[in-house]
């Protein structure tokens, strides 16, 4: 029976399995269900003896804004103590980093050759988390790339230190990560983390008839075979910094660094969304 989900879309075409997060309103940042979602269909792509491609993608004008700004800012109400010890307060967040985790561990696991689709920009985790395990990113000519972690008191997540400093050399992936540099799709391209640019009219059509033509062109288990053994060298290396980033940002949280970044730039964000209210009434 389908899945039935609230914030992304999967379709199959052939060989093909499309995850789109589906949240453009919110330039698909990491709210709602999105996250869950996209674990359960990534679970199902790889048990599905028909799937080659596993496309994922985002509806509208960007890929993922990331995390949002102003529920990471918000405090929960199972949380410790605000003057609690550092310990619980690192103990605590270790656990909310549970379902961050998982959908690592089924990135750097899934067994279909993992795509990323740029549709448009990506910006923090909905950078860092994807598109450095990715075996294959395509980009739209209009999408950039900005990981802006230091900016908001974190470290580079979901193991990027490691996955992008695999696609672009240890000093480019540094500069990247640390100083938040933004890049273009050019740039992107020639410097190795993406593969393909392709015109952000028809994007998602152009990049469908792309891969419909290699699954013409190739023997799917020869695809398959061929992802395996460029992979699975690389795993544990890729999980020991999915774990180790965890560490960090817990240590970071627990230390009450980030929040009051996020609590900043969110009251930032609110202004900035009042003045153009403002504006439009005069």
């Amino acid at each position: 029976m389908a899945q039935k989900y609230q914030d992304i879309e999967v379709t199959t075409t052939g060989g093909i399995r499309w995850i789109k997060w589906n949240r453009p309103k919110s330039l698909n940042a990491f709210g709602g269900q999105l996250i869950p979602e996209t674990a359960q269909a990534l679970r199902d792509a790889d048990a599905d003896p028909n799937v080659v491609f596993t496309v994922l993608t985002g509806e509208g004008r960007f890929l993922s804004s990331g995390a949002d700004v102003r529920q990471v800012g918000s405090r929960r109400t199972d949380a410790p103590a605000a003057d609690a010890h550092v310990q619980a307060q690192k103990t605590f967040q270790v656990g909310g980093f549970s379902t961050s985790l998982e959908l690592m561990r089924l990135l750097v696991d899934h067994k279909k050759v993992l795509i990323v689709a740029m549709n448009g920009p990506a910006v923090g985790a909905g950078a860092a988390w994807f598109i450095g395990v990715a075996d294959l990113v395509f980009a739209s000519d209009s999408a950039w790339l900005q990981i802006p972690f230091s900016s908001l008191g974190l470290v580079p997540e979901g193991g990027s230190a490691v996955t992008f400093a695999q696609s672009l050399g240890v000093r480019r992936a540094t500069e990247v990560l640390m100083f938040g540099t933004k890049l273009d799709a050019a740039t992107m391209e020639k410097w190795g983390l993406v593969n393909r640019v392709f015109p952000t009219a028809n994007f998602h059509a152009a990049v469908g008839a792309y891969l419909e033509q290699q699954l013409n062109d190739n023997d799917p288990t020869s695809l398959l075979e061929t992802k395996r053994l460029v992979t699975e060298p690389l795993r544990e290396s890729r999980m020991q910094a999915a774990y180790r980033s965890v560490d960090a940002l817990a240590e970071m949280f627990a230390k009450g660094i980030p929040v009051s970044r996020f609590v900043k730039k969110a009251a930032e964000l609110a202004a900035k969304s009042a003045a153009k209210k403002g504006g439009a009434k005069i």
